[in-house]
């Protein structure tokens, strides 16, 4: 038996995760590939045929040889003598035709090397063909796998998906999440890649796309997978905060019940898969009010307007409520401009406010502006409340209002209209 031989199949068996019978038919060829070598070319009538047993792992080597009446290249002729011995069943052969005869199997140091070197690129394009078999066409789905080693200074997650394996770029990483060697988790199916694209990883995975979270969705909420409810869009701040609209198309059905679960099951579900990152399911409406007042909850909205042709959705929210409704670093309200596709303007309801508190606040304006806070306090207070007032005034009317010299006047009046710039016939 050759003991090296078998043990050459069995490692590229479980190593490539090829199929037996492939990997003895890869060596074949690649045995066939180095024996041709050795003949000129055309030098052949045919291929050399080679044949691994199965059962023992031995090579047997045919070269085709074509019969003559007179022998001038043994390596590729024949006598018709050696023909009928060799071939008695077929015997007498005539001049022309074609005789297999065996040769021993004697490979040299470099005939192994490039033996070596077909067989692996013949096992590379049949892994790479193999893994486009069985994932391409299953982009934008879920895939299961476990996190196997780092690459590109720990940039890439190498990760086993049990038949073939993955690669999740740094890009497709979420920031926050850490990843250790032997965790398993879900992926989406980011794409395949052309298997002649050498070097490249095959299978790309992600966890950072917005169609990540739609598909963690389908796959735990049956009413999304049955089409009782429709998710109508999707705005991720990946690792931080996710909103999801979504909509019911059976009117029996709740779609923020559905998504939720009873106790919160299939939320808390989808919200360990993402690492504790934050979910907020809203329901989708047509009209745009309705729209961003879901998507802002729980914040309390005073008052909402639209202007429909800047497509901006101005919020009006009380003054305890402004930091909720716009969220930590302005969160809530980028992600609600990106669900709704609407630009959303929150500010505090000036109408909740005394008089007190707009002078106070629009004095703070003024003191950035370069007045005093006294001075600032005394124009609000003889009726120049905003700064475009005070641009729109003349110099004069500050010094009168104020008692302010002219020369701080004018810089305060300039440093106004820069704000709030008027037309050239109104200077």
């Amino acid at each position: 038996m050759n003991i090296e031989l078998r043990s050459m199949v069995d490692y590229y068996e479980q190593d490539n995760r090829l199929d037996r019978e492939v990997v003895i038919g890869l060596l074949e060829a690649s045995i066939q590939a180095v024996v041709r070598k050795r003949y000129p070319q055309d030098a052949l009538v045919r291929e050399p045929s080679v044949k691994i047993d199965r059962g023992s792992f031995n090579i047997r080597i045919w070269i085709p040889k074509q019969v003559v009446d007179f022998v001038s290249n043994r390596d590729t002729q024949m006598s018709v003598e050696d023909a009928d011995r060799l071939d008695p069943v077929h015997a007498p052969h005539a001049p022309g035709s074609i005789v297999d005869s065996e040769i021993p199997f004697r490979f040299g140091r470099i005939e192994a090397q490039n033996a070596r070197q077909i067989i692996q690129q013949k096992l590379r394009d049949a892994d790479q063909n193999r893994v486009k078999t069985l994932y391409q066409g299953r982009e934008d789905t879920l895939v299961r796998g476990t996190v196997r080693r780092f690459e590109r200074h720990d940039a890439d997650v190498v990760v086993d998906l049990d038949d073939a394996e993955a690669v999740m770029p740094m890009k497709e990483r979420v920031p926050s999440e850490k990843y250790n060697i032997g965790d398993r988790m879900r992926f989406l199916l980011l794409k395949v890649d052309d298997p002649n694209n050498k070097g490249a990883a095959q299978i790309i995975l992600s966890r950072r796309s917005e169609e990540f979270i739609r598909k963690l969705f389908e796959a735990e909420v049956v009413e999304i997978a049955d089409g009782s409810v429709a998710i109508r869009g999707i705005a991720r701040l990946s690792g931080v905060r996710t909103k999801i609209a979504v909509a019911a198309l059976d009117d029996r059905v709740d779609p923020l019940g559905a998504c939720v679960g009873m106790r919160g099951q299939r939320i808390k579900g989808i919200v360990r898969e993402l690492s504790g990152e934050r979910v907020d399911v809203v329901k989708w409406s047509p009209d745009i009010k309705t729209f961003v007042t879901n998507a802002l909850s729980p914040a309390k909205i005073s008052r909402i307007d639209v202007d429909e042709d800047t497509e901006t959705v101005h919020v009006r929210v009380p003054e305890d409520q402004l930091s909720l409704a716009i969220g930590k670093g302005g969160q809530n309200a980028r992600l609600t401009a990106r669900l709704t596709g609407w630009k959303v303007d929150i500010k505090q309801d000036e109408g909740e406010l005394t008089q007190e508190e707009i002078i106070e606040r629009a004095a703070k304006i003024l003191v950035d502006l370069g007045l005093t806070r006294d001075q600032a306090k005394a124009l609000m207070e003889a009726g120049f409340t905003t700064v475009e007032g005070i641009a729109e005034a003349d110099v004069a009317d500050l010094v009168e209002a104020e008692g302010m010299d002219a020369e701080t006047a004018a810089a305060i009046h300039l440093a106004a209209r820069k704000i709030y710039p008027q037309p050239e016939a109104n200077a």
